[in-house]
């Protein structure tokens, strides 16, 4: 099998890891408290559900946290999957691999199947190597700057944002105070940032109504965006312009077994503030021109990631400009929420036929906080409603119901953006109306 899909997984059913913390627990920042440690588990744990989509077709997943069976079987329903193991709840309070180091027969099982074993990304439980070595390395925001920088030269249509390294948390406060005294708006970044954590966008204003740099600092380490005393990155900031212009966009590929690099394609995605929310992919979702320069850049990276050792998935991710350059901010080595979804239209333009296009929403908001059973019927109810508007509901996470701001992880197909806009509506009106019918009983 040719392609991406045939580097990633030899068009065979694969194991699933659900090992999100494992990999986010490599790059915690030094500072970070236990109580800090514990809810950054938690959060990977919720997030860790999109292990259900590694591929287009699991034959065995493990979740670190529990995951009701109701939910993978609507997804083998939708998806046209054969028997699926789900092993979930196997390390609520720790990492993935402590948990699977404890179970040796659950271990064996996976070792024993024989098929491709597909884990979030790459930790010191596969090995030591050069493949880790380019994960460790190229995770940090300041190496991919230093790569982006070296190969954009060759690349029209794509512009490097100047980055600044103080080297010390009282130098970045007085930078930052300096910057924003010359009316500059700024990005901060710690160097292994993930989801949106340890990233944050400072205007002049901001920084002179904290009381300046190091007071700024200080509130966004209690507000736990950003590590406190910590590295820090300062980054220009590159003004998109308009709010309805394309602004947050993502490139994907797989890097084979043989050093070759393979495109996946390119999705827009929704970004609130810093945050990364989900993801729009498929036909005419992003412009030719935009998608073609966002490749081009994102197989030159690739190769040197290649040449690093780096195997397995990767994406890179930009910002526009106002003249509708391509700003690229950062390389992820691993699996991400873009490549479920491009998994997902790959399996679906499978089983149903082309043009498929699906959005994640990672974390649309609850109108309360509910068990997964009701989750279930709450969905389900929604589900033949979106269906006649020719969208499919598919749940990528169930788990974060009862947090304090609960929320449901979905992704949603459909043949065009209108029918996307209608079903990711309706179900937003469906959860508000759930919280009013709690808040009703109460």
């Amino acid at each position: 099998m040719d392609g991406w899909l045939g580097a990633w997984t030899g068009g065979r059913r694969a194991v699933h890891l659900g090992n999100v913390a494992d990999f986010n627990e490599q790059f915690f920042a030094p500072g970070m408290d236990a109580a800090q440690r514990a809810r950054r588990l938690r959060q990977a744990h919720h997030y860790a559900g999109m292990a259900s989509c590694y591929s287009p077709e699991p034959a065995l997943v493990v979740l670190p946290g529990e995951v009701e069976r109701a939910w993978i079987d609507w997804l083998a329903r939708e998806l046209e999957w054969g028997p699926v193991e789900l092993y979930s709840g196997i390390a609520p309070e720790r990492t993935l691999a402590r948990a699977l180091a404890e179970r040796p027969a659950l271990a064996a099982r996976i070792a024993a199947g024989g098929l491709p074993v597909l884990p979030w990304g790459r930790t010191a439980a596969q090995g030591e190597g050069s493949a880790l070595a380019a994960v460790r390395r190229y995770e940090s925001k300041a190496a991919a700057h230093d790569l982006f920088t070296a190969l954009a030269p060759a690349h029209p249509g794509i512009v490097v944002p100047r980055q600044e390294r103080p080297g010390s948390a009282r130098l970045a406060a007085r930078r930052l105070t300096a910057r924003a005294g010359r009316g500059l708006t700024t990005v901060l970044k710690s160097p292994h940032g993930v989801g949106g954590y340890g990233t944050a966008v400072v205007t002049p204003r901001e920084v002179f109504a904290a009381g300046g740099g190091r007071a700024l600092l200080r509130r966004l380490a209690g507000a736990e965006l950003l590590p406190a005393g910590g590295d820090l990155l300062l980054e220009e900031y590159i003004d998109g312009g308009r709010a309805d212009r394309l602004r947050d966009l993502t490139f994907d590929a797989v890097i084979g077994d043989d050093g070759r690099v393979h495109p996946v394609g390119v999705g827009e995605m929704a970004v609130d503030g810093t945050r990364y929310q989900g993801v729009t992919v498929g036909p005419g979702v992003v412009p030719p021109g935009a998608a073609a320069t966002a490749e081009r850049f994102g197989l030159a990276v690739g190769e040197r990631l290649a040449a690093e050792g780096h195997r397995g998935w990767f994406d890179v991710d930009f910002v526009t400009d106002r003249e509708r350059r391509l700003a690229p901010t950062e390389i992820n080595l691993r699996l991400t929420g873009p490549a479920v979804a491009f998994v997902l239209r790959t399996r679906l333009d499978l089983v149903r036929g082309a043009g498929h296009l699906v959005r994640t929403v990672d974390a649309l908001p609850l109108g309360a906080r509910i068990s997964q059973e009701a989750l279930h019927d709450h969905l389900d109810r929604l589900r033949p409603h979106c269906a006649r508007l020719g969208v499919t509901v598919l749940p990528l996470v169930p788990t974060a119901g009862y947090e304090p701001e609960p929320t449901v992880g979905l992704a949603l197909a459909a043949r065009g953006a209108e029918a996307l806009d209608a079903g990711q509506a309706l179900i937003g009106a469906g959860n508000h109306a759930l919280g009013r019918m709690f808040e009703a009983l109460r």
